[in-house]
């Protein structure tokens, strides 16, 4: 499979990220976010774990459970902190933060030059990205910052270390995902438990609701999320999650009728032109060039060398 085709697929991921708000706000019950979590991890990964019929073994259990709490148990409480004490706005700019994250830790972890081009691709499509989502009246909430910069960092720590300690010899990303999943939907579990209290009474659309996030916005994406970051550069598919904000924009216009202001546009336009162009591969290192000597130095060198062989004789 092609570069290209592996880029899209994985792009499918953060498109599919990006009905989450749509899904919660019209089938989900209200305010019970880390159930919602908990839902869209343990038993999506339970799933993939059954029809992988693979467990970690060895040190792939505590890895699995690092991971799993990067990528998702820690992910997804920080991010719903995020979205509670902030305006939606703020919260998807300091999440489309995340590729300056997966920047740094790359070049750091995994020996990935942080070129130019990367880094303004990042902080452009963070760009757009608040050109779309922010409005006058956003305000700030110190808490809200902090959890929306921290989930953005697990995230990409998560993203690099995935990277860094890829899967064990024979198991393929069906599994990886599985293990995550479940290790993370383990970590939200009693918290959810803590703070929001029993589970909500779930009506016909609820359950349509969290078969759709269990299974497309979390198995499957998650697998082409992991499934990409085995075949592609860490900072590649970290700059694929702008198109998630995008995503929202784009169902929020097209299905609740909300309008999208030239600035929007505009935005949406220099996010996206940010991740294709964070996508092009980077320049091949050239080959050295050839160095031709002259005659009179290949007759210099000659002798040079016969006159060393007598030496040794």
């Amino acid at each position: 499979m092609n570069r290209l085709t592996t880029t899209l697929l994985t792009a499918l991921a953060p498109i599919s990220w990006g009905s989450t708000y749509f899904v919660a706000s019209e089938l989900l019950p209200p305010d019970r976010p880390l159930f919602t979590g908990a839902m869209r991890a343990l038993p999506a990964g339970l799933l993939l774990i059954a029809l992988s019929r693979t467990l970690p073994k060895g040190e792939w259990w505590w890895k699995s459970a690092v991971l799993g709490t990067l990528n998702i148990g820690a992910f997804f409480p920080l991010l719903f902190l995020s979205a509670y004490r902030l305006p939606g706005g703020v919260a998807a700019v300091l999440g489309s933060a995340g590729p300056l994250f997966v920047v740094g830790l790359a070049a750091l972890l995994l020996g990935e030059r942080a070129r130019p081009r990367t880094v303004l691709a990042a902080v452009a499509a963070a760009f757009g990205v608040s050109m779309v989502v922010l409005t006058a009246e956003a305000e700030l909430d110190l808490i809200g910052v902090i959890a929306g910069v921290v989930s953005s960092a697990s995230m990409g720590a998560g993203t690099v270390m995935t990277k860094r300690w890829g899967r064990p010899e024979g198991v393929g990303p069906l599994a990886m995902t599985g293990w995550q999943l479940t290790a993370g939907g383990l970590v939200i579990i009693p918290i959810a438990a803590l703070i929001e209290g029993a589970p909500p009474a779930l009506d016909g659309k609820a359950f349509l609701g969290y078969g759709y996030m269990m299974l497309i916005n979390t198995g499957i994406a998650y697998w082409l999320w992991f499934r990409g970051i085995g075949r592609l550069s860490a900072t590649s598919v970290t700059l694929l999650g702008p198109l998630s904000p995008l995503t929202a924009a784009v169902i929020g216009w097209a299905a609740l009728g909300q309008g999208l202001s030239p600035v929007q546009l505009a935005g949406m336009a220099i996010a996206f032109g940010a991740t294709v162009i964070g996508q092009l591969p980077g320049r091949r290192p050239r080959a050295p060039k050839e160095t031709f000597s002259s005659s009179e130095d290949i007759d210099r060198n000659v002798s040079m060398d016969l006159g060393n062989a007598e030496v040794r004789r």
